[in-house]
């Protein structure tokens, strides 16, 4: 299998690429990243010298760069995963993700289809399509979709985009949306780092509203093995739910980090809440336990302190995503400065 990964230096994108390189050692990747501000390579240092594993900057909005990655490696799999994800960033600057994960995928799509042999398009969403939820009910394959905020209804056109692409040209697509994902490389301006590096040098943990917010916490790497198995053994045309089992309101993930960093609850600050903040989230993944067999193998009492224990071992990768540093190490391995 020759297969491509796009956004495999971000958080998750990265956490694929390793589980892949590990899982499917007969595999060849390519991953392709644009390198904007989530996109870290040092997250893929223990893989960079491996004869299966490439990398190229490519912005999937640049339809020729992509056209000519394509015609080069011939992939058998696409695994689209780049897009531009932080909600308040969208709240700010709606624009850039409608670029991105809008145009981008349907560019992805078209040189998909222009391939010479039929190619497996997995395209990665996200459970915020559907809105949000009262107290009760769970997110299935068949919601309605409901986005609230610029990045979830960017997602949404993105997730119609591969549907048609389905419907209308017969490709070989298959849509996951997963709920919120945690583990290593997370880019701390996300929940669950950000609270455990401000904890750690005693900072206040800004809590939107009342912290009651409900999500479905699902470990990073069950989220790559149920990619891979939605690659493999996913019906054409399908979409998957993909969850962790792991419903919890925001303020019981601040003080179970503060409670296992032996913080007092007196960082915590409540702040205005987020514009269109939905109030929770909850997936029903039993399709694909029905179909695929796949449930997650990660409980949260064990993968949160795992988490924190990635981020108390890996100060130094914290302290370069932090100052930006990081963004140095492009240069350094590729003999290229980063664009913008």
């Amino acid at each position: 299998m020759r297969v491509i990964v796009t956004g495999g230096a971000g958080f998750i994108g990265s956490n694929l690429v390793l589980y892949l390189h590990r899982e499917r050692p007969d595999w060849e990747i390519l991953n392709l990243d644009a390198l904007t501000y989530a996109g870290n390579l040092e997250n893929l240092r223990s893989v960079e010298s491996s004869d299966r594993y490439q990398f190229e900057q490519v912005d999937i909005t640049d339809a020729e760069s992509v056209r000519q990655v394509f015609q080069r490696f011939q992939p058998d799999a696409i695994m689209h995963l780049a897009a531009e994800s932080h909600v308040d960033r969208s709240i700010l600057e709606p624009m850039s993700f409608i670029r991105t994960n809008v145009l981008g995928t349907q560019i992805l799509l078209n040189e998909t289809k222009c391939l010479e042999k039929a190619v497996r398009f997995l395209h990665v969403s996200t459970d915020e399509v559907y809105g949000t939820l009262g107290a009760t009910g769970y997110f299935t394959e068949t919601t309605p979709y409901a986005p609230n905020s610029p990045y979830s209804a960017s997602k949404a056109g993105s997730d119609f985009l591969v549907r048609a692409a389905f419907h209308t040209y017969g490709m070989d697509v298959v849509t996951t949306n997963c709920s919120n994902n945690y583990g290593p490389f997370q880019f701390p301006e996300k929940l669950i780092p950000l609270m455990i590096s401000n904890a750690l040098t005693d900072k206040p943990l800004p809590v939107y509203g009342d912290g009651m917010q409900v999500r479905d916490w699902l470990y990073v790497e069950d989220h790559c093995s149920a990619m891979l198995r939605v690659l493999e053994d996913g019906v054409a045309g399908e979409t998957y739910n993909i969850g962790g089992n792991n419903e919890r309101p925001n303020i019981e993930i601040v003080q179970a980090i503060l409670d296992y960093l032996h913080k007092p609850d007196t960082l915590i600050r409540h702040v205005d809440d987020r514009p269109g903040h939905d109030r929770r989230y909850a997936i029903d993944a039993s399709k694909i336990k029905r179909d695929l067999g796949w449930e997650p193998a990660w409980r949260f009492e064990t993968a949160l302190p795992a988490t924190i224990d990635w981020y108390l071992d890996n100060q130094p990768w914290v302290g370069r995503v932090m100052s930006g540093v990081y963004r140095d190490y492009y240069q350094q391995q590729y003999g290229a400065r980063l664009d913008g």
